[in-house]
């Protein structure tokens, strides 16, 4: 059995469950947990059966594709309903997302929060209508949070710094239940952005415990920094910045008229939580940029058959491939704040011609230099940028392909821009299904090639893009490299030696990530861990010698937050002050990140302040 073969558990049912669960059979659970998920699965309609064992089977009611109700999981044991193997079931299921509900008054529960992940907000925006008239926004923000507001947010912050005191070993079941708790209470009291952060971080401890092939711990680090870091600000914070604290339920889609849409590529979508699907990129007459969707459940096998299934738009009888490279014109457009195209009923959509990427207005993509456009994506995908900001993550540039580059990861490809900034090309997504790894490989062939691309900016210490599409290198049109596949024959040159190409990575850096794997390590093995360390002064005067003085007390101030005990009168140890440690935890991870991401932009040639990184927030 896997996760996926389950109906999602709506976050308050699995809580329920667990809490109600003696502190014996507490124990037990996450056994429980890994027991059920070896046994073998079977769904009739709405009804998903787990046989416990050769005599007795569970049964998860899921009408409407959602586990609802605690009433909805029944167990055919002795012990039932008092037995571990409900709440197992509960915690080995996804986790879902609470239905949308129109805001009104305090006192009803609120609208359901956001998607954790990117790729699953895709999901979920894919699959309905989008009109005006689905905006969910809260109401509007008072100066301060209110008393139902500030309790939430120590119960978030609270379940969270549980988390980062266990560590990923440490986080069963019931740490698990106690955030899902704190993500539902949150919801209740209009924080659809604390709610989602903590799914987002059930979501990836489940990955973690599971040893899936897809988690990174740094995944997880950012994940709790936003939880953290909202619940902080949501406790502290007033105006405006408190509303971004708060978030929205819901990406509101606005009227935006008449549009002229030119198709530029499409790319594949394949989510962990088992989505797949695709996306098409579109620039208006005035060069903003569209996406068209089409994600639901079926992985990358999905995702590469959709992509030559009709557009949902209107009367287009295009496929999102033919989209790709020809146009639209609609009439009654709306869009959400990060640029996705509505298909609700009053929205109209005819084919029209498409442009070239060298003539108007799609040219006019690749005249920005390729540090202001590092700039502006790094700006977009901040790890800690508040939600609707806006802007997009894709870089528009002229290469010459160099050759491959070694690096410990694999191969990527070496290019070089027109600018002089030498950018390493990555595959977007390395399934096997799709064409990305493929192409990327053949084009690495072919060193002299000078081609117009599209990538996807990848945050690291150096020039790093995730390639999505290119120019076809004979100059025939233009390659969706996630769908099309390239011959031998339509690259010039390929087979021959590739050019001598730099490996390993870049040199004479800033030694910060002698802070960074201590904030992962915390995550990973726990407070316990750091606390265990042993003088890390050598690694703080480094650090301090490198220019990062700020590292060297953070990094101290965490080994001492971790390692500090104190005793009562009678020598005894008194509980570890874990809301403390989290929050000495927190200042170091945003620390690490906003001078990750000012290398970034520098390593590209922007300016300093290019990166309006967010403050680190203890």
């Amino acid at each position: 059995m896997t996760a996926a073969q389950l109906p999602p558990v709506a976050p308050e049912v699995t809580a329920g469950l667990v809490e109600a669960l003696s502190p014996r059979l507490r124990k037990r659970l996450d056994a429980a947990v890994a027991k059920l998920a070896a046994r073998p699965v079977t769904c009739d309609g709405d009804t998903v059966t787990v046989a416990v064992d050769d005599e007795t089977e569970l049964r998860m009611h899921a009408p409407g594709g959602v586990v609802a109700t605690a009433d909805a999981i029944t167990c055919g044991c002795l012990l039932a309903p008092d037995c571990v193997h409900r709440a197992a079931a509960a915690g080995a299921a996804p986790t879902a997302e609470p239905a949308p509900e129109p805001s009104g008054p305090p006192g009803p529960p609120a609208a359901g929060a956001a998607a954790p992940h990117r790729d699953a907000a895709e999901a979920a925006a894919a699959t309905g209508t989008s009109t005006g008239a689905e905006a969910f926004a809260v109401p509007p923000p008072s100066d301060v949070a209110d008393p139902q507001q500030r309790a939430a947010a120590d119960a978030v912050w609270s379940a969270a710094a549980a988390v980062l005191d266990a560590g990923v070993d440490g986080a069963g079941a019931v740490a698990q239940a106690v955030l899902l708790r704190a993500a539902h209470t949150a919801r209740l009291a209009r924080l659809p952005r604390a709610a989602a952060a903590a799914l987002s971080v059930v979501t990836l401890l489940r990955a973690a415990r599971a040893h899936d092939p897809s988690y990174r711990t740094a995944d997880l680090v950012t994940a709790l920094a936003e939880l953290l870091g909202t619940a902080h600000r949501v406790r502290t914070a007033a105006g405006e910045e408190l509303a971004a604290a708060r978030g929205v339920a819901r990406r509101p889609y606005s009227p935006d008229g008449s549009l002229r849409l030119y198709g530029l590529f499409s790319e594949p979508v394949v989510t962990d939580s088992g989505h797949g699907g695709v996306r098409t990129w579109v620039a208006g007459s005035d060069g903003r940029l569209f996406t068209v969707s089409d994600v639901a459940p079926g992985g990358a096998g999905r995702a590469v058959g959709v992509a030559d299934r009709a557009v949902r738009m209107g009367d287009c009888a295009l496929t999102h491939r033919e989209l790709g490279r020809s146009g639209l014109a609609v009439s009654g457009a709306t869009v959400s704040p990060d640029g996705r195209l509505g298909a609700g009923k009053s929205v109209k959509a005819v084919t029209a011609r498409g442009a070239a990427w060298t003539e108007p207005p799609l040219g006019g993509l690749w005249e920005a230099a390729p540090s202001q456009q590092a700039a502006r994506a790094l700006r977009a995908t901040s790890r800690y940028a508040d939600p609707g900001a806006g802007g997009s993550d894709l870089l528009f540039l002229d290469v010459e392909v160099l050759g491959a580059v070694r690096e410990s990861g694999g191969v990527c490809l070496l290019a070089q821009c027109a600018s002089g900034v030498r950018v390493r090309l990555t595959v977007a997504d390395d399934d096997p299904a799709l064409a990305h790894r493929d192409n990327l490989m053949l084009l690495a062939s072919a060193p002299g090639t000078r081609l117009r691309i599209v990538g996807r900016l990848i945050p690291a210490l150096h020039p790093r893009l995730a390639l999505l599409a290119c120019s076809h290198p004979r100059g025939e049109g233009t390659v969706d490299l996630g769908f099309d596949r390239l011959r031998r024959a339509d690259v010039p040159g390929s087979g021959s030696a590739p050019a001598p190409a730099e490996t390993g990575g870049p040199t004479a850096l800033p030694p910060l990530h002698l802070l960074e794997r201590r904030v992962e390590q915390t995550v990973s093995a726990g407070r316990a861990a750091v606390g265990l360390l042993g003088d890390v002064s050598v690694e703080a005067v480094r650090l301090r010698r490198s220019g990062l003085p700020t590292a060297a007390g953070l990094l101290s101030a965490l080994r001492a937050s971790a390692a500090q005990r104190e005793r009562d009168h009678f020598g005894r140890l008194l509980p570890a002050d874990t809301e403390g440690f989290a929050a000495h935890w927190l200042s170091a991870a945003r620390y690490a990140s906003a001078v990750s991401e000012s290398l970034c932009a520098a390593s590209w040639g922007a300016p300093r302040d290019a990166v309006a990184a967010a403050p680190a927030r203890s």
